[in-house]
């Protein structure tokens, strides 16, 4: 009867200790919970490596967070002063008085200055040839082959230029007049076909490119049984084309001094400027002159300036004592580069005095943030001008350069003394700590699973240990009870 109670009360006891071993529930072996055990001792083993491994990603996630966010600072100001650079407001920027004779932009080869005077006498214009009417662009034209010839085109004779390979442009039988305006654009030949309805009717137009070399001539040579193709050619002594406009060169004089261009866009013309031609002026000479972009300048300096100080403000918190980034080789490269940015030649084949960005006014205090010396960013600027505005154009050295340099070396993956290369690394040792931790838990399971093992076989030793003291208690006490 004793042993039905306790196996009653056991089963009901087992609903609410789910974690306690089978032998404790049944009131037997030695009482003590022998899953908890194994579960316990073997955390114990490995709670201090855990925690190790543990307090290294939080860490090392901090770090790698901490360098890139000074990594994208570093870029966010890198791209910003690139796109200024390059937008070409820091610069002298050219214009010409009478925007309809031409419009003038930076070409980026120098730095320009002072005023010119431009006179354009003829534009530069491409040959422009209209055939003879066709009933509709659908009209046949017989078959062939159409081959345009380049060259220069003086009244009724054509000088052919050798040097500009001709072009054969196959007809086949059925073809229109739109066909063969699509073959002319299909063939690379430089020349535009287009059909223009008229009065008239429909005609090919064909189109030249700028410059008298770019004339050219329109030879056929039909197939006898399908004829017809003849009537589209053109020489200046013969055919039934009409010449709408010769190929010219463009003529303009820059300063008194006379020159020619094949294309109305002129490279460099005046040192550093493109120019447009658009009109002539003829007797009437206009001006190209520089805007002064000193104001820009002061102001996108002191903009840097402050930009700087952001940045180096967040390195020097990083990487001072107890910082996330306090040891870290890359955060210090980092920081010792800017320092020097403001000192380094930034110009060296300058002759005037705009050869360092402390020319400029950038001053490093001795915490590592700036200053901008406005009294000594103008006094640079009144004595070279010029010099000042080629430090902010984008080339092999300028500000733009000089400050892309240090972002560069900051950002290479493949320099361990890096900041990037520290990110690498950080990330790395991230990988190793998680997979070192992996190992750990699974190092902790299996001890937790043979203490478990070990600890169920000695629970049920002390069982059958029990039992049998249980049997022998009862034969002594059976004993006793006879002698009785």
């Amino acid at each position: 009867m004793t042993t039905t109670t306790s196996t009653t009360s056991t089963t009901s006891a087992s609903s609410s200790l789910k974690t306690t071993s089978i032998a404790t529930l049944l009131g037997a072996g030695s009482g003590i919970d022998m899953a908890a055990l194994a579960n316990n001792l073997a955390t114990a083993q490995f709670e201090y490596r855990t925690s190790v491994l543990t307090d290294k990603q939080d860490t090392l996630t901090t770090k790698i967070s901490t360098a890139s966010d000074i990594k994208s600072m570093l870029l966010a100001l890198d791209t910003s002063l690139g796109t200024l650079v390059r937008s070409g407001s820091l610069a002298a920027t050219p214009s010409v008085a009478n925007s309809s004779v031409a419009t003038a932009t930076l070409s980026g080869t120098s730095q320009p200055s002072g005023t010119y005077s431009l006179e354009v006498s003829q534009i530069a214009k491409g040959q422009q040839l209209a055939s003879t009417a066709y009933a509709s662009s659908t009209s046949t034209t017989g078959s062939g082959t159409l081959t345009l010839r380049f060259g220069t085109v003086s009244g009724s004779t054509f000088t052919e230029d050798t040097s500009h390979t001709a072009v054969d442009i196959t007809i086949d039988s059925g073809d229109t007049l739109a066909d063969v305006a699509s073959a002319i654009n299909a063939s690379g030949a430089g020349v535009t076909a287009y059909i223009a309805n008229t009065a008239s009717g429909a005609q090919l137009v064909l189109k030249g490119a700028e410059g008298a070399a770019n004339g050219f001539i329109l030879e056929a040579s039909e197939d006898a049984a399908d004829p017809g193709l003849s009537n589209l050619a053109w020489t200046p002594s013969s055919g039934t084309a009409t010449l709408m406009a010769s190929a010219q060169d463009a003529a303009y004089t820059i300063d008194g001094l006379s020159y020619t261009s094949a294309s109305n866009t002129i490279t460099d013309p005046v040192p550093g400027v493109k120019l447009q031609l658009t009109g002539t002026n003829v007797g009437s000479p206009t001006t190209i002159s520089f805007s002064d972009p000193s104001d820009s300048i002061s102001s996108s300096m002191q903009d840097f300036t402050d930009a700087l100080n952001e940045l180096m403000t967040s390195l020097n918190a990083a990487t001072a004592i107890g910082g996330d980034l306090a040891t870290d080789p890359g955060a210090r490269a980092l920081k010792k580069s800017l320092m020097q940015m403001a000192g380094s030649t930034v110009m060296p084949n300058a002759t005037g005095a705009a050869k360092t960005l402390a020319d400029l006014g950038l001053s490093t205090q001795r915490d590592g943030t700036f200053l901008l010396d406005t009294a000594r960013l103008s006094a640079t600027i009144a004595s070279d001008p010029e010099g000042v505005t080629a430090m902010f154009t984008n080339g092999l050295y300028g500000v733009y350069a000089t400050f892309d340099k240090i972002y560069r070396a900051a950002a290479s993956t493949t320099n361990t003394g890096s900041l990037a290369g520290s990110i690498t690394k950080f990330n790395a040792q991230l990988t190793q700590a998680g997979e070192d931790l992996t190992k750990v838990a699974d190092q902790q399971e299996a001890l937790r699973a043979r203490l478990a093992s070990q600890f169920t076989t000695s629970e049920s030793r002390i069982t059958l240990l029990k039992s049998t003291q249980t049997m022998l208690q009862s034969q002594i006490d059976a004993w006793n009870n006879s002698s009785s």
